[in-house]
């Protein structure tokens, strides 16, 4: 009779195990952008069929143990919950699903539901979905800047795959050292500079007291809303992690908000070894569809922001058109491209080999006594290359077609609002967007044609990130990165020091652009979004920065653009701009850089 019951069980539990997969792979092959309709109407299907299947084995523990059941089939549940909200956070941009993906993966690990001695150790598909466990849990807590926890998953990640490496000797673990690879490669970068001030906008630090009674009172005559994001970035051998790059995850972070310390309060973990998640999280969907409320409620939700990596220009253009088709009314869409320009007169096989971007170039870098390093007739020929080629560059193939982007392809959606940055070599071939709108004024940021350093010996750190992406997400960071200056030269007083200074600045920036009449309706309508408000704020201080760090004869292709263009108070030489720059270089002990 026991058997019999054991046996009905275990038929019950694999039959609940295929229908969960089968709707976990419909949520899983959906696209990250659009659809929301069936986005919305397959992850409550999905997770029903999750809630069916962590009840069965919660309740008939015993006879599935007896049948044979393992630890590891228990984390594989718990990690297919983990991927759902994952990827439902990659949809919706919705912090609270990051959070429960984290806490299903913590659970998995302090459980320790693929560790172990046993049977399991000599299987090797067992042992693929660990790794995959490891990989996975490292991308969500990257993305949620738990740095100490991403330095304890790669110690273990990599303990396991020596221990693979020993047991199957037969085995080629190559793509598992990549990806372990890829992680410390990005940690190592990330972690480069740091401080207290979180790249997630933060009203403690990004909300100016002083300005804000006027921002509130400041209403244009049409309010444009901040809802949708596409984040793509292309630069052979840029750093990444997975498809998440180093500077599609600063925009990433850059357009969200900092949740509160109560959102990520810790819940009691039950470390009962029969596996049940008895208030870890809150049930998380599990035993109870009613997912917790876990958002600030006193912070707007975050835009949505579909993130592509290494798309076709086709496949770009589709994303674009999915999303702007999908835009609510009286709503404005940011695109962030970042990829090098293609230049002319160079074939595919050239273009690797110089390395195709000013990312891995030396010859483009500026210091504090070659800002034009670069030959006249390197600049002359890059100029044609700009009038014949006014493309961006989107893979590592081809002279054309899939690969090339330009600007005439971005001009049908300015029927819709747009904000576009671009951050390329070539970014100034796509000024002639604006003034070819079809039916909205389109915002532009255009990056510098070079980055500036203070070293040329600080080369291998283009490789690490766009300069310009540094100063949108980080200001005082790419300023230090800029003038040379490391972690070591600068002790944290110091430091939060200038971070008020920039705030300050900043507080009394956003007045002015309050109070301004001639500031342009372009800017004007989206104003009062704190997003956009603070990548205003951030390019006005970046092209002062590299206004006054370049040598005045060659810098043109050392500042950003802007347009329609800011009012003229905000130009780097007006006396609120030129003092905060003053300021900070004293402050930081480089005023002999900068050319004031």
């Amino acid at each position: 009779m026991s058997e019999s019951r054991d046996e009905s069980a275990r038929k019950t539990f694999r039959a609940l195990v295929e229908r969960a997969d089968k709707k976990f792979a419909r949520v899983r092959d959906l696209p990250p952008y659009g659809t929301a309709a069936a986005q919305g109407h397959l992850f409550p299907k999905a997770f029903k069929a999750y809630m069916r299947l962590w009840k069965f084995q919660q309740e008939n523990r015993q006879s599935l143990v007896e049948s044979g059941l393992n630890r590891w089939e228990i984390g594989e549940i718990a990690s297919r919950i983990g991927q759902l909200y994952f990827s439902q956070y990659m949809r919706t941009s919705e912090a609270r699903f990051l959070v429960e993906a984290y806490i299903f993966y913590e659970a998995i690990l302090s459980r320790k539901y693929f560790e172990g001695s046993g049977p399991k150790a000599k299987d090797l598909g067992v042992r693929a979905k660990e790794l995959r466990f490891y990989a996975r849990f490292l991308l969500v807590a990257l993305i949620l800047n738990r740095t100490e926890m991403v330095k304890m998953l790669v110690e273990k990640f990599k303990a396991v795959i020596d221990d693979c490496e020993a047991t199957f000797r037969e085995t080629n673990f190559r793509e598992w050292k990549i990806v372990l690879k890829e992680i410390v490669r990005f940690m190592k970068v990330d972690s480069a500079f740091t401080s207290d001030c979180p790249l997630r906008y933060c009203p403690s630090f990004d909300s100016h007291s002083a300005s804000l009674p006027y921002v509130f009172r400041f209403h244009a005559k049409k309010v444009l809303k901040f809802r949708d994001a596409i984040l793509t970035s292309y630069h052979r051998n840029e750093v990444k992690y997975a498809e998440l790059t180093l500077d599609s995850h600063r925009m990433l972070q850059c357009l969200e908000w900092e949740p509160s310390a109560s959102f990520y309060r810790k819940r009691s973990a039950d470390s009962n070894e029969n596996g049940g998640f008895v208030d870890h999280s809150a049930a998380s969907g599990l035993i109870e569809m009613n997912l917790p409320d876990m958002s600030d409620p006193s912070l707007p939700p975050n835009p949505k922001k579909a993130i592509l990596y290494r798309p076709s220009v086709t496949h770009l253009i589709a994303v674009i058109a999915t999303v702007c088709e999908e835009l609510p009314p009286e709503s404005v869409i940011l695109i962030y491209l970042s990829a090098p320009g293609k230049p002319s007169g160079q074939n595919t096989s050239q273009i690797e080999s110089s390395g195709g971007s000013t990312k891995s170039s030396k010859s483009m870098i500026s210091s504090e006594t070659s800002h034009c390093s670069t030959s006249g007739s390197d600049v002359d020929g890059q100029k044609m290359s700009s009038c014949h080629n006014s493309c961006l560059w989107l893979g590592p193939k081809g002279s054309g077609g899939s690969n090339t982007l330009y600007p005439a392809d971005i001009i049908p959606f300015t029927r819709r609002p747009l904000f576009l940055i671009i951050d390329s070599d070539n970014s100034q071939a796509f000024k002639v967007i604006h003034g070819a709108e079809r039916g909205e004024t389109a915002a532009l940021f255009l990056s510098p044609l070079r980055p500036s350093f203070r070293n040329l010996s600080d080369a291998a750190q283009i490789e690490n990130g766009s300069q310009f992406t540094y100063f949108l997400t980080a200001p005082l960071l790419a300023f230090r990165q800029m003038a040379g200056l490391s972690s070591s030269d600068i002790n944290p007083g110091l430091y939060n020091d200038a971070e008020n200074i920039l705030a300050t600045a900043f507080g009394a920036w956003e007045v002015m652009l309050c109070k301004s009449k001639d500031l342009d309706l372009v800017w004007a309508q989206v104003l009062s979004d704190p997003f956009i408000r603070r990548l205003i704020l951030r390019f006005i201080f970046c092209r002062a920065v590299l206004f006054f760090f370049c040598s005045p004869e060659c810098r043109e292709d050392y500042l950003p653009l802007c347009l329609p263009d800011l009012p003229s108070s905000f130009s780097p030489e007006s006396d609120g701009v030129l003092s905060t720059i003053v300021q900070i270089a004293d402050h930081f002990g480089v005023a002999s850089y900068f050319h004031t």
